[in-house]
């Protein structure tokens, strides 16, 4: 299985743990070297936050535990890079 380097998804959390406290979990598992969180959407009981994960061996299942076990729930996946290193997007005619 090729190594994921880049993994975004979006995830439903109550209000507690914070945003920090979620980031901070991923961020501390072996593989990954830095999470960007941001908040997109908030209602009374859940709050939709978009996690950018990015690593050297990003584990999807060790991921989607740590949010898991936090009360969250990865809601989407919406990128996944894997290979040696992260391709970035080229333009097309259909943007």
């Amino acid at each position: 299985m090729a190594t994921i380097r880049q993994l975004v998804i979006d995830v439903l959390k109550p209000h507690e743990p914070t945003m920090l406290a979620v980031a901070d979990e991923i961020a501390d598992l072996d593989g990954v070297d830095g999470v960007n969180a941001v908040l997109l959407e908030m209602d009374e009981e859940v709050r939709n936050i978009k996690f950018t994960i990015e690593g050297t061996d990003i584990d999807f299942e060790t991921v989607n535990a740590t949010v898991e076990d936090t009360g969250a729930r990865i809601h989407s996946v919406d990128r996944v890079a894997c290979g040696e290193y992260i391709v970035e997007d080229s333009p097309t005619a259909q943007d």
